[in-house]
């Protein structure tokens, strides 16, 4: 471990610290119950105007394997360095018991922009942003809750880059892809990587 976590104040930060990614999973399933529990904690993350405006879609099995193969036909599309990740996403996805799908539905930018009367544009870019807002909160507390149970999760990102492709296959092409995230029991122990220093991210005015 890179701190040692006995000396944090609490489990919740304990929790926080112990957080990294992990991409390669043990073949080990995991319960509806943690599945179950890992989206309720997501549920309850803050929203703009509570609106809650994320949509999950459970992948297992085959739909699994089939997602796999959809990011590695995908990755020879592209340049080396987002080709390498891809194929990487791809092992994360093959190796997980299950994976978590997260989208924004729109009912945000469709609420906010009624709601506030200005020129549409402004207001769909204000309230696109705060359903990406949104759904982080929602993803980042899911990462935290596979923590607290043991298991491990990495979200992949670099998917965003097939996004369409994905929303297609997860039945949901009138979602705006946020996260694909692979949720299992890590294959091996490892710490997350070296963060900087607090004081190079942080300034105080007063």
């Amino acid at each position: 471990m890179k701190e040692n976590l006995s000396a944090l104040p609490n489990e919740t930060i304990r929790t926080i610290h112990k957080r990294h990614s992990v991409r390669v999973f043990a073949k080990e399933p995991i319960t509806e119950q943690q599945i179950t529990t890992l989206l309720q904690a997501a549920n309850e993350a803050p929203s703009a105007h509570n609106k809650q405006s994320w949509r999950f879609v459970i992948l297992t099995g085959q739909k699994t394997a089939e997602l796999s193969q959809i990011v590695s036909q995908k990755a020879d599309a592209f340049p080396r360095p987002a080709s390498a990740l891809l194929r990487m996403a791809t092992r994360s996805i093959a190796s997980a018991p299950a994976v978590i799908a997260v989208l924004n539905t729109g009912e945000l930018i469709e609420h906010g922009t009624e709601l506030f009367k200005v020129e549409k544009d402004m207001a769909r870019d204000f309230f696109r942003v705060m359903e990406i807002q949104s759904s982080a909160a929602a993803v980042q507390n899911m990462l935290l809750a596979a923590t607290s149970l043991g298991l491990g999760t990495v979200w992949l990102s670099i998917l965003y880059l097939i996004k369409d492709e994905i929303s297609n296959f997860l039945g949901e092409p009138s979602g705006e892809f946020m996260a694909v995230i692979p949720v299992g029991h890590p294959v091996r122990e490892t710490g997350g990587p070296q963060k900087d220093p607090l004081d190079m991210k942080v300034r105080f005015l007063g």
